[in-house]
């Protein structure tokens, strides 16, 4: 095996998963739209949790070799794990329209967040909190747009998740554990046209 499969193996997943969504978006034949959205999410569970372990978790809390805040930017610190994600989806709104995905919460510190989910998304963050280690998946119409969602747990990978969110002052809940789901990956492809 080559000393860069995994980098070899991760470029040709992200090559399929381009190639996979406008067939599945279409409805043609292909790779289904719960196929797309589970490759799409696979890689960024994997990025989101080695981040979260390996920066924030490790180089933050573990070695106090730099900081971690909202406010990264001014503090010349690092993002926390929901601001990276939150920039990687707008990155991609920006380059395509094929596919679309949030970070979602029963429970959001910025509250706008709640304002703006759809009965579907609200069906489903509710669906991974009760049923541990399941997906959810289904279709909804948004402006005159069919769309295949499937809402993915959103698990404290690391102690720092926890400890983070119980801990912020917005926090509407405060007694998360490792392990806990805190919310939901929401991943979003259009089915028509």
């Amino acid at each position: 095996m080559p000393r860069n499969f995994n980098k070899h193996a991760a470029a040709c997943v992200g090559a399929l998963m381009l190639a996979a969504v406008p067939q599945a978006a279409s409805n043609a034949e292909g790779i289904e739209p719960k196929d797309v959205t589970d490759m799409l999410h696979a890689v960024m569970d994997s990025d989101r949790t080695i981040y979260t372990k390996m920066i924030v978790g490790r180089l933050v809390s573990e070695h106090k070799l730099i900081k971690a805040t909202e406010s990264f930017e001014d503090d010349k610190a690092a993002p926390l794990p929901a601001q990276m994600f939150r920039m990687g989806a707008e990155a991609v709104a920006d380059r395509t329209d094929l596919f679309e995905y949030s970070l979602q919460s029963l429970w959001p510190i910025n509250k706008p967040n709640a304002e703006n989910q759809t009965d579907l998304e609200k069906e489903g963050l509710q669906y991974v909190v009760d049923n541990i280690g399941e997906n959810f998946y289904g279709e909804e119409e948004i402006d005159g747009t069919t769309y295949f969602t499937a809402v993915y747990p959103d698990v404290a990978v690391a102690e720092v998740c926890a400890s983070c969110h119980n801990g912020h002052k917005d926090s509407p809940r405060t007694d998360f554990k490792l392990g806990d789901v805190m919310g939901g990956v929401v991943i979003r492809i259009p089915l028509d046209g």
